[in-house]
């Protein structure tokens, strides 16, 4: 290594003494042009390798800046899209007030409106917890609706909450008749936390696939005429005295937010008040 670094000084500075020789003896213009020959190629390298260079850095410039640009567009994107779903749920909210203000002001009959703000969940609702209670004068077993139909009725009462039994809780039975035919029966929590209609007739055809169940409004619990659930088939047992119709719940106690507590006299006939009662 160090012989090369020797031999390549020694040539310089021969070449360096032999272009001075020729200019020194009238050869200027050949030395001009040795050395031309000699430096264009050198120049030439580093000319290209400084615009490689520069190249290089430039790219690594521009993807650095397009690389921040990309995460900045990314939050933005993001940012955007949590307001997109913060307008869409706002909407939906003000959708779902709208509605319970509507009918509570058309109801008539005195109710308290409430806000869900806890369930019980065993593998389907069980109860829901409403933010209304002792110093809200809410009394055990007030019916509680919805503008879909009914959710339940009040069995605990605590100073700020109450606990809602659901329908579909095995131990609720609700009286009930069909909206069409008027068949009379009791709506049943099943233990898989569906809904059953138990009714006495002869005839399974009187009730149809798709027919409408409203609350009857026997014993004064339950104000007449609130959806409770839609047919989806029916059990024929034949000859039985009594057959069951599984139904559809009006309303989906997984999702609902705001309730109305029916805390006035509930001996009126609400089917006008909702979508079933035309």
């Amino acid at each position: 290594m160090k012989i090369r670094k020797v031999v390549l000084l020694g040539s310089l500075v021969a070449a360096c003494l032999l272009l001075l020789t020729l200019q020194m003896r009238g050869y200027g213009e050949v030395a001009r042009d040795v050395f031309a020959v000699v430096t264009t190629p050198i120049q030439t390298g580093l000319a290209k390798a400084s615009r490689a260079t520069f190249g290089l850095w430039a790219t690594y410039l521009d993807w650095k800046n397009v690389r921040a640009e990309n995460r900045r567009l990314r939050e933005e994107v993001q940012e955007l899209r949590v307001q997109g779903l913060r307008v869409v749920e706002t909407d939906d909210e003000n959708r779902r007030l709208r509605r319970l203000l509507a009918l509570q002001e058309h109801l008539p009959l005195t109710t308290l409106s409430g806000e869900i703000i806890a369930r019980e969940w065993g593998g389907w609702i069980r109860s829901l917890t409403v933010n209304r209670g002792r110093g809200d004068n809410v009394p055990r077993l007030t019916a509680v609706i919805s503008p879909n139909g009914l959710i339940g009725r009040v069995v605990e009462v605590r100073p700020g909450a109450s606990i809602v039994q659901v329908l579909t809780d095995p131990t609720s039975t609700v009286g009930a008749h069909v909206l069409r035919t008027r068949t009379p029966g009791i709506v049943e929590g099943d233990p898989r936390g569906t809904l059953r209609f138990k009714f006495m007739s002869r005839d399974g055809a009187s009730i149809q696939s798709g027919d409408v169940l409203v609350t009857a409004g026997q014993g004064g619990l339950f104000p007449r005429g609130i959806p409770i659930g839609t047919v989806r088939s029916i059990d024929n047992r034949g000859g039985a005295l009594f057959h069951y119709a599984e139904l559809t719940p009006a309303v989906d106690f997984a999702r609902v937010d705001e309730v109305l507590l029916v805390t006035g006299d509930s001996q009126r006939d609400l089917t006008a008040f909702f979508p079933t009662g035309g």
